[in-house]
C-alpha cells in the first residue's frame, strides 16, 4: 500500500460533517489544498449537503453518494470520477449513487473539463478521499468492537472483525465514523489490489441520455422563462452600425429589441473571453419560432471595423493582441502563409548544424501540408439560462471551464463572485467550444436587462458564423539524407492564423543530431479557440505523413523505421527537452504491430497506413485500413493502441478512442470551413461536411499498454494520429501522397 498524508500536496481538503439523521459526510476539493471549511459553510453542509465540495455521503441506510466534480461533456467524467472514490472506499459500484458537484471555487478551487486533465490532475485526490472515509469507518468499528484497529477489513460497503466474527455496513457505523478526527495520513492501495478500477462499467447516465431525461441546457424551462436570439454581423471584420428595431417589435411574441457590448471598451481579457462581435443585437420574446421569425426581418447596418489591440491574459502573463481590419479570404490565407513559410521564422530549437547537414545532403526531401479552418459542431448548440436579480446572478449552462467565465461576468456586470451561483449542466458536445463561455456573458446582460428570466439559444447558423473555429495551419518539412540515405538532418517550419501548430520538442526531435525547428503566426478576425488537441489536430498527421513518406525514400518499413528513431531518443537522445518518454512511445508502436498484425504476408497486401503521436501526457497509435469505391473511402479497420498509464473504466475508454477515431477520419476527409469576403460560406450542415454513419470505420479495435502509471490523458491523444494513418493509407490505395485536408476533394481528382 501506499501512505500518503492527507494535506497531500496542498491540493485537498477533507471535512466530516454528521447529518441530523445519522451518517457522514465527507467532501474533498481537488486542487486547493486539504483545509477546514470557513464556518458559515461548516454550518450550512450540517443543513444542506449538496452546498458541499465533490464529496461521499453515507447515511445511516447505507446509502452512498459519491459526487462528480468536473463538467461532464460525453468524456464519462461523471462515471469514472466516482468510480477512483469508490475503489478507496471499497463499497459496491452498484449501490453508488452518482451526481453532478455544483459548482463552487472555495471548496474545489478549479472545476474545468479540458486539456485531457480531469483524472490526470484528480487521481489521488480522489483516491485519498475515498481512503479516509473507509479509514475513519474502520477506526468508528474499532472502538465500537474494542478491538485494534488492523484488525478491522473491509469488503464491498461492510466492515468485519474476523477473529470475533462482528460485521457492521458502512452505514450502521457511519454516525460514529463522523466523530472520528479526520486521520492526518491514510494508505492507498496498490494497483493489483484494484477491484473496480479497470473493469468495464456502463455510464451512469446512459439510461437517461437514450430515454431523453432533461439533462442539458436545451431542455430547461422556469415558469416566466423569455426567448433570446442574438443578430451578428454577416462577415468577420464588421461592426454594428444602426438598427431598426420598430421592424420587428410590433410582431407577435417579441418583448424587446436591443443591443448589447459584451465585454465594455477597457476590458482586458483572460484566455477564455472572446472578442467575436462584440456589439450584438438581442431580441427577446415569448417563444423559439416567434424569435427566430423576428430575426428574419429584423434590419441592420454594418460597418468595417478598424484594426486594434487588446490586452490579453494568459494564464496571468499579460500580451497584446493584433485584430486587423479587412474582410478575409480563404485563397488569400493559403496565398500569405505558402509565402510566410519560405522566409526565415522564429528559431524555436536547433540542434546541431542543420544547415551544414542540408548543404552536404545528398538528397533533401521536401513536403508542405495544410489545413482549413474547422467548425466545432457540437450537437448541442451553444445556449445559457440567466436570471439576474438585483441580489443574485444565475445560470445555468453547459460550460468547460465555469471558473473564468465567472470572474468575467462579475467584471462586466459589475456584481461581486460570491453573488453569482452557476449550475453545471450536462454539455451536449464540448471540444474545446465550450471553454469560452461569452454566450453566458450574453445571457447575463440579456437577463439584467429585461428584468427577467431567459433562455439564450443560438440556431446551428449562429454557432458556425460566431467563431469559435480550430486555426488553419501550414507546416513545411525538410530531410536531409546522405548517399546511404541516413537521415543527417531535419527541418520544420511552420505557423498558420492565428498561431503555429510547431511543436518544437516533440518526436523526431530527439532522435536526430541536426535539428531545427522554427515557427510565425499571422494575425486574423476570425476567431480561433481550442479544438480537440490543440495544434496536435494538424501537425500529428502533417508528421506521420512525411514521416511515412520519408520511410519509404530510405527503403525501411514504416513502423521499423519510426521505432529506428526512436531508440535513438532513447538510448542517447539529442537534446535535454525532449517532452516525451521514448520507451512508451514505442511501446504503443510495438503493440499495434502486434495487434494488426502488421508483419504478416496477408496484412502487407493490404491499403494500410500507420501513425503514432504523443500530445497531452499519452501515447497513441493507429494503424487504419481501407479501400475506396467510386471515389468514396471505406475503412474497414482501424487498430488503436493506447498508453494513457492505468485504465480507470475500459469501457469508456474504449469508447473515447473509437468516437476520436471516427472524428479523426471525418474531419481529415471532409472538414471544410472556408470565408469569402470575411464571411463563412458553410453556415449548416447542408454545406459543411461531417462523417456519416455509414462510412465510420466498420471495425475498431482498441488495445491498451498495461503499466501501472498514473493515469495521464485520453480524451485528446487518440484524434491527431488518425488523420496521418488515414493519409498513409489512402497513399497505399491511390498511390498518391496527400497533402491538403479535407482529402475527399483530391481523392475525386485522383479518380478511384
Amino acid at each position: 500500500m501506499t501512505l500518503i498524508k492527507t494535506s497531500y500536496n496542498r491540493r485537498s481538503f477533507l471535512k466530516v460533517s454528521a447529518l441530523s439523521g445519522g451518517g457522514f459526510v465527507i467532501g474533498f476539493s481537488m486542487l486547493t489544498g486539504f483545509k477546514p471549511l470557513d464556518k458559515q459553510v461548516e454550518e450550512s453542509a450540517l443543513r444542506e449537503i449538496f452546498n458541499l465540495n465533490s464529496y461521499i455521503k453515507i447515511t445511516d441506510k447505507g446509502e452512498i453518494t459519491i459526487l462528480s466534480p468536473n463538467p461532464e461533456f460525453g468524456q464519462n467524467v461523471r462515471t469514472s470520477m466516482p468510480m477512483i472514490v469508490a475503489e478507496e472506499l471499497d463499497v459496491e459500484w452498484q449501490k453508488v449513487i452518482v451526481e453532478q458537484a455544483p459548482y463552487n471555487t472555495q471548496l474545489y478551487g478549479r472545476q474545468f473539463t479540458g486539456g485531457s486533465q480531469s483524472i490526470r490532475q484528480s487521481w489521488k485526490a480522489l483516491r485519498t478521499a475515498g481512503a479516509t472515509a473507509r479509514q475513519m469507518l474502520r477506526q468508528a468499528a474499532s472502538q465500537a468492537w474494542n478491538v485494534p484497529l488492523e484488525e478491522i477489513t473491509t469488503e464491498a460497503g461492510v466492515l468485519y472483525h474476523k477473529a470475533s466474527g462482528k460485521s457492521a455496513t458502512y452505514g450502521q457505523m457511519a454516525s460514529a465514523a463522523a466523530k472520528i478526527p479526520v486521520p492526518k495520513e491514510v494508505k492507498l492501495k496498490e494497483v493489483k489490489s484494484f477491484k473496480l478500477l479497470n473493469t468495464p462499467q456502463k455510464n451512469v447516465e446512459g439510461e437517461k441520455i437514450v430515454t431523453g431525461k432533461p439533462l442539458f441546457t436545451m431542455d430547461y424551462r422556469v415558469e416566466g422563462m423569455l426567448i433570446a436570439m442574438i443578430v451578428h454581423p454577416p462577415a468577420f471584420g464588421l461592426k454594428l452600425k444602426s438598427f431598426d428595431a420598430a421592424s420587428v417589435n410590433k410582431m407577435a411574441g417579441i418583448k424587446d429589441v436591443f443591443s448589447i457590448k459584451v465585454y465594455n471598451d477597457d476590458y482586458a481579457r483572460e484566455m477564455f473571453d472572446t472578442r467575436t462581435f462584440n456589439e450584438l443585437v438581442i431580441i427577446v420574446g415569448n417563444s423559439t419560432w416567434e424569435v427566430m421569425n423576428a430575426k428574419k426581418k429584423l434590419v441592420a447596418e454594418w460597418e468595417p471595423i478598424s484594426t486594434s489591440t487588446e490586452k490579453v491574459s494568459f494564464f496571468g502573463q499579460k500580451r497584446d493582441e493584433t485584430i486587423p481590419a479587412g474582410l478575409e479570404n480563404t485563397n488569400l490565407h493559403y496565398q500569405k502563409m505558402k509565402e510566410m513559410n519560405e522566409k526565415p521564422a522564429e528559431v524555436l530549437r536547433k540542434d546541431g548544424n542543420p544547415e551544414e547537414a542540408f548543404a552536404k545532403a545528398a538528397q533533401i526531401i521536401e513536403r508542405t501540408y495544410t489545413c482549413p479552418f474547422l467548425a466545432h459542431n457540437c450537437m448541442e448548440p451553444m445556449t445559457c439560462f440567466a436570471h439576474v436579480t438585483e441580489d443574485k446572478v444565475f445560470l445555468a449552462a453547459p460550460i468547460q471551464a465555469p471558473e473564468f467565465v465567472e470572474r468575467t461576468i462579475s467584471a462586466r456586470l459589475g456584481i461581486p463572485i460570491e453573488k453569482i451561483d452557476i449550475e453545471l449542466l450536462r454539455m451536449g458536445g464540448g471540444f474545446g467550444r465550450r471553454a469560452y463561455g461569452h454566450y453566458m456573458v450574453e445571457a447575463a446582460l440579456i437577463s439584467q436587462k429585461v428584468k427577467a428570466p431567459i433562455k439564450l439559444i443560438y440556431t446551428r447558423e449562429d454557432d458556425m458564423t460566431y467563431g469559435i473555429y480550430r486555426p488553419t495551419y501550414i507546416v513545411t518539412y525538410r530531410a536531409a539524407l546522405d548517399a546511404n540515405k541516413n537521415l543527417i538532418g531535419f527541418h520544420v517550419k511552420g505557423g498558420g492564423f492565428p498561431e503555429s501548430a510547431v511543436h518544437a520538442n516533440r518526436f523526431p526531435a530527439g532522435a536526430i543530431d541536426n535539428y531545427l525547428a522554427e515557427s510565425w503566426a499571422l494575425p486574423t478576425n476570425i476567431t480561433i479557440g481550442a479544438f480537440r488537441a490543440p495544434r496536435s489536430n494538424f501537425i500529428a498527421g502533417a508528421e506521420q505523413a512525411f514521416l511515412d513518406e520519408l520511410a519509404e525514400v530510405v527503403g525501411k518499413d514504416p513502423i521499423a523505421f519510426r521505432l529506428e528513431l526512436l531508440k535513438k531518443a532513447k538510448e542517447n537522445p539529442v537534446g535535454k527537452n525532449n517532452d516525451y518518454d521514448a520507451s512508451r512511445y514505442m511501446g504503443v508502436l510495438e503493440l499495434v504491430r502486434e495487434k494488426s498484425d502488421w508483419d504478416s504476408s496477408e496484412s502487407k497486401k493490404r491499403n494500410r497506413g500507420v501513425a503514432a503521436y504523443f500530445c497531452h501526457n499519452s501515447y497513441a497509435a493507429h494503424v487504419v485500413e481501407l479501400s475506396i469505391k467510386e471515389v468514396q473511402v471505406i475503412v474497414d479497420k482501424v487498430v488503436s493502441a493506447m498508453d494513457c498509464g492505468i485504465v480507470v473504466n475500459p469501457e469508456g475508454a474504449v469508447n473515447m478512442v473509437e468516437g476520436a477515431v471516427i472524428d479523426g477520419i471525418g474531419n481529415a476527409l471532409y472538414g471544410n470551413l472556408t470565408f469569402k469576403d470575411g464571411a463563412a460560406e458553410q453556415k449548416n450542415f447542408d454545406k459543411y461536411r461531417i462523417i456519416r454513419h455509414k462510412e465510420a470505420p466498420k471495425s475498431i479495435e482498441v488495445h491498451f499498454v498495461k503499466n501501472e502509471i498514473d493515469p495521464t490523458g485520453l480524451g485528446e491523444p487518440p484524434f491527431p494520429p488518425v488523420m496521418g494513418a488515414l493519409a498513409n493509407a489512402l497513399y497505399k490505395a491511390t498511390g498518391k501522397r496527400f497533402y491538403s485536408q479535407p482529402f475527399q476533394p483530391e481523392l475525386g481528382k485522383v479518380g478511384g
